[in-house]
């Protein structure tokens, strides 16, 4: 049996940095709001760059080089998807549109001949 265990590296600089990431966010924020007498241009390119430096700091952490390798598998999963043609795509709705209305129709017929037999059954079609 095995004694070694798995970390998942989130270590105190790791949580320092998301900590920092944090205080950006929260900071940037605040400013946006704390300088409301300042032109609304200068207010969001200043929140944006708050923004921008958060994304910054905690792409270098554990939790950043989590998300880059997620998108980098995602792109690589949907370059393998075949999306289906046009035709394909239209024919499949055509098939689509038809078994629904057929099961309409089934299901319309299917209650107008109960309300018929519950009307005979208890007077109400004399």
């Amino acid at each position: 049996m095995s004694t070694n265990t798995e970390t998942n590296g989130h270590g105190a600089t790791d949580k320092l940095r998301l900590a920092v990431s944090i205080a950006l966010i929260v900071g940037g924020l605040a400013a946006y709001y704390y300088f409301s007498r300042t032109s609304v241009a200068l207010r969001i390119v200043g929140l944006l760059a708050t923004m921008v430096a958060a994304v910054g700091v905690s792409y270098s952490s554990s939790f950043g080089r989590f998300v880059r390798e997620f998108i980098t598998e995602s792109h690589f999963e949907l370059r393998k998807i075949v999306w289906p043609t046009s035709q394909e795509t239209r024919q499949t709705t055509l098939v689509i549109f038809a078994v629904v209305a057929i099961v309409s129709l089934i299901l319309f017929l299917y209650d107008s001949i109960m309300v018929w037999i519950f009307g005979m059954l208890f007077g109400a079609g004399s």
